[in-house]
């Protein structure tokens, strides 16, 4: 099989992911599978906020459908959304299967 040149194109190049670190935001989002307690609890402990701070955001997720719950280093933020989507379900509620989801915004 012969080998064909394209012209202008340098294939040496190394293309390198982007560079972790830098802002990251962590999005809890709203479902119907965990109560306030649990919310709260959960943002005390993962989180380190206040009882306070933990209901204002269980309100904010309830009515708006999600609310940001750490913002900072990526690596931070990835270890924060690691636990929430391994914190497990709400033991109050029969249907809570699982976790809350958690995502990674930049």
């Amino acid at each position: 099989m012969a080998s064909v040149a394209l012209p202008g194109i340098d294939i040496s190049t190394e293309v390198k992911p982007p560079k972790p670190g830098g802002p990251c935001r962590v999005v809890l989002w709203d479902d119907n599978e965990h109560t306030y307690e649990y919310v709260i609890e959960m943002l005390v402990e993962i989180c380190q906020m206040t009882v306070e701070q933990a209901f204002e955001h269980a309100v904010e997720v309830d009515n708006k459908k999600k609310t940001i719950v750490f913002s900072g280093e990526f690596e931070h933020a990835e270890h924060i959304q690691d636990q929430i989507l391994n914190y497990g379900p709400d033991i109050r509620m029969q249907n809570s299967k699982g976790s809350m989801t958690a995502t990674l915004e930049r």
